[in-house]
């Protein structure tokens, strides 16, 4: 029988130190609000303390395997933010241009709320999707895709990083999260054609992931757009999400597209 591969096995300590170093905190936190509160006003906490602790047990883990988190593409300089600038530009303008055809096919309508009430979710959700963005790509993109380059080929690292990426996701909202896994594992595997692109560095996938997670995340909690349900729910996304869709799993692969544009510069 063949031994597990010294990498999965390396990404699979991770794992399990990070969640047994959460769990402590995530249930007490679950228990103290009740039964009566439901998962969303639960999720801003839970995921607050399993975020600020990734990177904390990925240090200590990077001790044992020998590596920095220069390693893992995560370098601070003028170059990241460079990318990380482009990442965003294209995030924001591929979801502009996907609601923007739904829109003149009347697909999709649009509410009226003030300005006042846009900018009261969109900043500070622009800031909850760079920190949830940096952590998610510094562990997926970064450290697993890293480690498992060791024993696997690039794709398939890339494989089997995003399939973990798609299927941790369910950690949250289960029923509305499956039939986003082919889209989020595609997603994955975008964000590591991001960082390819990018000679290594995490700056564009982080803008990529952060665009779209504030966009979406905005949009959902402002509640701003509403489907008109002139097509099946297959097209534009299950529970009005856009990865659970053909439209968003058409705008990751143009998407991929663009990135194999920009390498071939």
């Amino acid at each position: 029988m063949a031994a597990t591969p010294v990498s999965l096995l390396q990404v699979i300590g991770f794992l399990t130190a990070w969640a047994g170093c959460w769990l402590p905190i995530a249930i007490p936190l679950f228990v103290a609000r009740g039964e009566s509160k439901t998962l969303a006003a639960q999720k801003l906490p839970l995921l607050a303390s399993l975020y600020l602790l990734a990177p904390i047990v990925l240090w200590k883990v990077s001790q044992i395997t020998n590596r920095i988190f220069l390693d893992y593409g995560l370098v601070w300089n003028f170059a990241i933010l460079r990318s990380l600038g482009v990442g965003l530009a294209i995030a924001i303008l591929s979801l502009a241009i996907l609601f923007a055809i739904q829109t003149i096919l009347g697909w999709v309508n649009w509410q009226k709320i003030s300005l006042q009430q846009i900018m009261s979710v969109v900043l500070p959700t622009f800031v909850l999707a760079l920190w949830v963005s940096a952590t998610e790509e510094l562990i997926f993109r970064g450290f697993m895709l890293t480690q498992m380059q060791q024993d696997y080929p690039l794709w398939i690292a890339a494989v089997i990083s995003s399939g973990i990426f798609a299927v941790l996701h369910l950690v949250w909202e289960q029923r509305e999260t499956v039939p986003q896994l082919p889209g989020l594992w595609l997603m994955g595997m975008v964000l590591v054609l991001a960082r390819v692109i990018d000679s290594g560095s995490l700056g564009l996938a982080w803008g990529l992931h952060s665009g779209w997670v504030w966009a979406i995340a905005s949009i959902d909690t402002t509640q701003i757009l509403t489907y008109t349900q002139k097509v099946p729910d297959w097209v534009t996304g299950k529970y009005a999400k856009p990865l659970a869709g053909i439209l968003g799993i058409l705008l990751l692969l143009a998407t991929a597209g663009i990135l194999l544009v920009m390498g071939n510069w």
